[in-house]
């Protein structure tokens, strides 16, 4: 019975749960500690902060926490199948309708104007980014205290690996926070 609650539950977080992990957030907390008593509200802030640090999605991190800890490693599986199983139907179907209309000209005119929305919001979260690592306040105010030059200098130094060295960026990953912790400890900072 553990096992068809924790899957109905999770299958309707993974269903109504639109906008990322953060948006379920407030659905996994109806679902696991006021409707069925789970984990009580000082677990659920753990349980954020576990699905945060692992990688994954959040919600299928918490799927396979709550599960765990509810069912043990069945339980897990359960709640995660749940979580997920919504969106696999969903892009199965997607891709279905694909495959069969992809030649049809509104469907193509459709993707077209879609390409520029989706390379803004890409810009945008790139540029949110950049403007939180090079400048300690998080807005763009070009004083001097408020430039951090090391995050400057390890970008620069990033894009030219990458660019003109045609480095893996995994690789060049590494390097940025191995040099950032060699230069923390050296810095004391």
């Amino acid at each position: 019975m553990i096992y068809l609650q924790l899957f109905l539950s999770f299958l309707q977080i993974g269903a109504l749960s639109f906008g990322g992990g953060y948006a379920a957030m407030p659905l996994i907390q109806e679902q696991v500690v006021t409707l069925h008593g789970w984990l009580s509200m000082e677990a659920f802030t753990d349980l954020v902060t576990i699905a945060e640090m692992t990688p994954g999605p959040i919600a299928v991190n918490s799927a396979t926490f709550v599960g765990t800890q509810i069912a043990g490693p069945g339980g897990a599986v359960v709640a995660t199948l749940g979580c997920i199983l919504p969106s696999c139907i969903i892009v199965t179907l997607l891709a279905y309708i694909y495959t069969k209309y992809r030649n049809m000209s509104l469907l193509q005119g459709t993707l077209a104007s879609l390409r520029p929305a989706v390379v803004a919001m890409i810009a945008k979260a790139g540029v949110t980014i950049l403007v939180s690592a090079f400048f300690i306040s998080g807005t763009i105010d070009l004083v001097r205290e408020n430039v951090c030059i090391r995050m400057v200098v390890f970008f620069g130094a990033a894009l030219v690996l990458l660019r003109k060295f045609k480095m893996n960026p995994i690789l060049v990953m590494v390097l940025c926070g191995v040099a950032n912790m060699i230069f923390c400890g050296v810095m004391g900072i």
